[in-house]
């Protein structure tokens, strides 16, 4: 049985087949409807229900909270209906669209940043061009093993794409990245998604806090800031377990000694030895530098444990929740665990 779903933003009506999530159905006629994960992880296609009832397939807490949902507010990648409806995308500020690229590309650069990091440059060889915006993500494919996303580390006005990826046990795509790919070798990239993108209208501070590899996004949030001339304080935030998981550490410090309204700040969980760095969780190091950040904008990026975690805390500090912006990325495990309803 199909339901009439009117999406009031586009004002389009769309028979929506029985089983079908409202997204897929939207993507199926071409609307350009907002997404990230279409998993339920990202948040990106967070909905105003405004008449209908759908069956909501699992979901993370962060993509929406138990609050918003009581509020009438859905996923549209979660969402089939059981009655016609009618919904909306929520507003966003500085709405950006790029086209959507398939791309075959190769392997410029590989460098060994830590013992579990790799960074990798990429060059597009056909598809392009490619433009995003600084903080989105691609879906990279390699030879016989399923996407998985990443985000870029480069500026948006750099030739080379840059990705970095960690190790993850079991993990058959970083096992290949880190013990068997090659300069030279071909990789399929797609995007862009997300919507954790730099603001670049806003005018207040910039918080921006990196876990691990989460320094991918925020280091090309950051570097693009800089680059176009914003000037207000930027408070970027490292958040590593270890002296060995740190890396790029040198350059982010030469980053700041050049740009004064920058301050980089690393942060070591479970330092093994007496460092220079701080030691202890980095949102409580953010916690423990402000009283207030009333009117600043903060970009999140790490394990979704600590993405959720900070998102929680830094509210405490002012920030109101729609100027946290963090798209949550999910180990297949953990999507497993997340689809089953777990």
């Amino acid at each position: 049985m199909t339901h009439k779903v009117h999406f009031r933003t586009f004002d389009i009506e769309l028979e929506v087949a029985d089983g079908q999530t409202i997204l897929d159905a939207a993507l199926a006629a071409k609307i350009d409807y907002p997404c990230g994960c279409q998993s339920g992880n990202c948040g990106a296609c967070k909905s105003r229900l405004f008449t209908g009832k759908v069956d909501l397939a699992p979901y993370s807490e962060f993509a929406l909270e138990t609050s918003e949902r009581d509020q009438g507010l859905v996923l549209a990648c979660r969402s089939v209906p059981l009655t016609d409806c009618e919904i909306a995308p929520l507003d966003q500020d500085e709405v950006v669209a790029h086209p959507h690229r398939v791309m075959d590309c190769k392997i410029g650069r590989i460098t060994e940043a830590t013992h579990d990091i790799r960074v990798i440059q990429i060059d597009v060889i056909g598809g392009g061009p490619f433009s995003f915006s600084p903080g989105q993500y691609a879906a990279l494919t390699f030879s016989g093993l399923p996407p998985r996303d990443f985000s870029m580390a480069n500026r948006a006005d750099e030739d080379r794409l840059e990705f970095h990826i960690r190790r993850i046990t079991g993990g058959k795509v970083s096992d290949h990245i880190l013990d068997q790919l090659k300069v030279g070798d071909r990789v399929n990239v797609e995007g862009p998604y997300g919507v954790s993108y730099l603001r670049k209208l806003h005018r207040g501070p910039i918080l921006a806090v990196a876990g691990s590899t989460g320094l991918a996004p925020i280091k090309s949030i950051v570097g693009s800031a800089l680059q176009i001339g914003m000037k207000q304080s930027i408070y970027l935030y490292l958040g590593v377990r270890d002296e060995r998981d740190l890396y790029m550490t040198d350059a982010l410090e030469l980053l700041a000694t050049d740009y004064p309204s920058l301050t980089f700040t690393p942060v070591l969980s479970e330092p093994s030895e007496q460092v220079k760095y701080r030691s202890g969780l980095v949102t409580d190091a953010v916690l423990s530098d402000f009283d207030d950040l009333d009117g600043c904008k903060a970009y999140i990026a790490g394990p979704p444990a600590m993405v959720e975690m900070a998102v929680e805390k830094f509210q405490l500090l002012g920030i109101r929740r729609e100027d946290c912006h963090a798209d949550a990325f999910y180990t297949e495990a953990e999507k497993a665990i997340l689809d089953q309803g777990e």
